[in-house]
């Protein structure tokens, strides 16, 4: 009995430790986007995505799907932050809210600063993004993201 015991009670910290582990390794994915958008260094940014990513954000159009996704969106938001005169973006995460890694899928939930220039004016908005991630052959990839504004 005491071996039994012995054994389950290894296997339940173990299994906390898998835990910890995976939202540590989630969290770095995350970072290492929004590391990679703060430097303007788009490869890395779409590196950290599935190829089918969907994302959802304040500027048009909106909503991006499909073969490609990251790419894309990098590709409008520099398009967009272009004519808008937006320049030197950089986003930060606060402190999670909310995070939920289960069977190789993770849910987070974050607030979210976005600061900038805007036609040589500093800016901020906060928000909210919540990012969901599936743990793929590669490690951990983004399969997803909204960003709303508070």
């Amino acid at each position: 009995m005491r071996t039994i015991i012995i054994a389950l009670a290894v296997a339940v910290l173990a299994s906390g430790s898998a835990a910890a582990s995976d939202e540590t390794d989630v969290m770095a994915v995350v970072h290492k986007w929004s590391d990679a958008f703060n430097k303007g260094d788009s490869k890395t940014g779409v590196a950290t995505c599935t190829e089918h990513a969907v994302i959802i954000d304040d500027f048009p159009p909106h909503v991006w799907q499909g073969s490609g996704t990251c790419f894309k969106w990098f590709k409008d938001f520099g398009a967009f932050a272009a004519k808008s005169e937006i320049t030197d973006s950089k986003v930060s995460l606060g402190k999670a809210r909310h995070l939920n890694v289960e069977s190789g899928y993770a849910y987070l939930v974050s607030p979210t600063t976005y600061t900038y220039n805007k036609s040589g004016k500093p800016t901020k908005d906060t928000g909210m993004v919540t990012m969901t991630l599936h743990k793929t052959d590669a490690g951990w990839r983004i399969t997803g993201w909204a960003w709303a504004d508070q």
